[in-house]
């Protein structure tokens, strides 16, 4: 299933069909057995002709976020553990990556309040005071207020490196400023859990050209997701639940940073596909 937030109300895709939800969107996903939830919905809900499903989703879709706050983790990919090394090196702090790396607790960070999220087709912000900016393409999780996952989205976690890289301790301006997260196209929700095997790519373009594109799978992460969640839910509660961003998968090259006007396109397999242009806040 696949459930889009939109300003003319909720549009659920359940295999050929389209569902008009009109519920008030916390109240709607936060709940225990979400898949199921809806699957009955469908049984009641009057269907949503195709044209006007996809004019909503084209034309009035917002990011898939209510009163959640977003989270995320850090360094649970070998090659994110790798790139924030490479960029602490002239601090000295390359260590502490690597030691959260191999570390039972992992890097857990707040990462912004829905009224900074950005959704698909949307901008996306690079700082004025760095000079090494990056896109972040992560599987995203929604978990309820029990704790428990129920939906995956994709997430754009952007980044100023040369920022963390001067300073670990500097990591909450280098993560967290207006417009410096990206959740969408919709929550993907399964009666299972989402497979390893699931592929995440990432390719940037710039006037027209292709300057980036990598893709890697799941299956690379060092933690599980489950695990993630525990930890996050260890000492917090939510009362909507939570987003949390699960780590960074694919790096650009180190001799590689954003410009405005850029285009970043993340897919998952399964998901979609969040689609940023890059902004400077003026």
């Amino acid at each position: 299933m696949h459930l889009y937030k939109t300003s003319k109300g909720n549009i659920l895709k359940y295999e050929t069909k389209a569902f008009l939800l009109n519920n008030d969107w916390d109240a709607l996903i936060n709940r225990e057995y979400l898949f199921n939830y809806l699957l009955q919905l469908t049984k009641t809900t009057e269907i949503l002709s195709e044209e006007l499903a996809e004019n909503y989703i084209n034309n009035f879709i917002l990011p898939p976020v209510g009163s959640q706050e977003v989270w995320a983790a850090g360094v649970t990919y070998l090659r994110s553990r790798d790139a924030r090394m490479e960029e602490s090196e002239d601090s000295g702090a390359a260590d502490c990556y690597q030691r959260v790396y191999e570390a039972e607790r992992p890097e857990l960070f707040f990462k912004a309040m829905p009224q900074r999220v950005s959704g698909h087709g949307q901008q996306v912000n690079i700082r004025k005071d760095s000079v090494w900016n990056v896109p972040e393409p992560e599987l995203t999780l929604y978990i309820n207020s029990h704790g428990s996952i129920q939906a995956y989205t994709i997430g754009n976690d952007m980044s100023s490196r040369s920022i963390e890289g001067e300073n670990p301790l500097y990591l909450p301006q280098a993560k967290m400023y207006e417009k410096s997260a990206a959740l969408g196209p919709c929550l993907y929700i399964t009666n299972k859990p989402i497979t390893l095997a699931t592929a995440i790519q990432m390719n940037i373009y710039r006037n027209g050209q292709k300057m980036f594109d990598d893709a890697t799978t799941l299956n690379k992460m060092k933690r599980s997701l489950n695990e993630l969640a525990a930890w996050l839910y260890r000492e917090f509660d939510f009362a909507h639940g939570c987003f949390l961003m699960t780590g960074t998968c694919v790096v650009p090259p180190n001799d590689f940073t954003l410009n405005e006007n850029d285009i970043v396109n993340i897919r998952i397999d399964g998901i979609g596909t969040l689609t940023n242009t890059i902004a400077v806040k003026r």
